[in-house]
């Protein structure tokens, strides 16, 4: 079931803040990464969890591996050095991914949700609550590694984690909002808590299936971790919706 759009007819912004966000995430992709060819760049700025636990950069060699399925040799990078506070790595790796498949998923979630917060938190809030989810998903990505069967090596990187909060500030604020989705060759609009609660539930599962040793590459701790952030720092951020004055030109918010 993915979702391909919402309802927006109460929408008053213009979510300039997400377009924002969605051009960012792109020309990093293109332009730095180099549509995920350079691996240099990736490596030095991704999310290394061992780097955050103890405060230092952390540089590996570069591995030659094989596929045991096909008998190909390719080449793993190492992990490179961090020309920045590597705790800065928390926000730089929230707008770069792993491929083309990675990015578009991503930025289509975004697109769909987050300009329904945008327009209810307004710009600069918007933006502030969508960083620190980001941040606190990768934070829980980075202390899962004590009890999941994750190497702390490991780099992690995308903007998930930020997304997630979004979502969990969505199911909160608008349960009830028609979510349109493609199931199969049908499209259907279902209830945002089925949309959003069914991507949760399985990001819940798949995180307790690595917990077994299932891994399969994708950092479930900072979906959870920001899904929950953004329902909670959404009651701290949320002032109400805007309402229309009658007889005049500006909007105020219910508190």
């Amino acid at each position: 079931m993915i979702p391909i759009g919402d309802d927006n007819s109460d929408r008053q912004l213009k979510p300039i803040m997400n377009y924002t966000l969605i051009a960012i995430n792109i020309l990093v992709f293109v332009f730095l990464q180099g549509m995920g060819s350079n691996a240099i760049f990736t490596y030095a700025y991704s999310t290394v969890p061992a780097e955050i636990l103890t405060g230092k950069d952390v540089i590996t060699q570069a591995q030659r591996l094989v596929d045991q399925a096909t008998g190909q040799e390719y080449l793993v990078p190492g992990l490179q050095a961090t020309p920045i506070p590597v705790y800065l790595t928390l926000v730089t790796s929230m707008f770069m991914h792993g491929g083309w498949a990675h990015l578009l998923g991503n930025m289509l979630y975004l697109f769909i949700f987050g300009d329904n917060i945008e327009n209810r938190l307004g710009h600069v809030r918007y933006l502030i609550f969508y960083m620190l989810c980001g941040i606190i998903a990768s934070l829980t990505h980075v202390f899962s590694t004590y009890l999941m069967p994750t190497s702390s090596l490991v780099p992690s990187l995308g903007a998930s984690g930020a997304i997630s909060g979004v979502l969990g500030a969505y199911i909160l604020l608008f349960p009830k909002r028609r979510v349109n989705v493609l199931l199969g060759w049908f499209i259907i609009a279902v209830p945002a808590f089925i949309a959003v609660g069914l991507w949760i539930l399985f990001q819940i599962v798949s995180g307790l299936g690595m917990l077994g040793g299932n891994e399969d590459g994708v950092a479930y701790a900072a979906h959870i971790g920001g899904f929950f952030a953004g329902i909670i720092l959404i009651k701290i951020f949320d002032r109400g919706p805007s309402v229309q004055v009658v007889g005049t030109n500006y909007n105020r918010r219910n508190r």
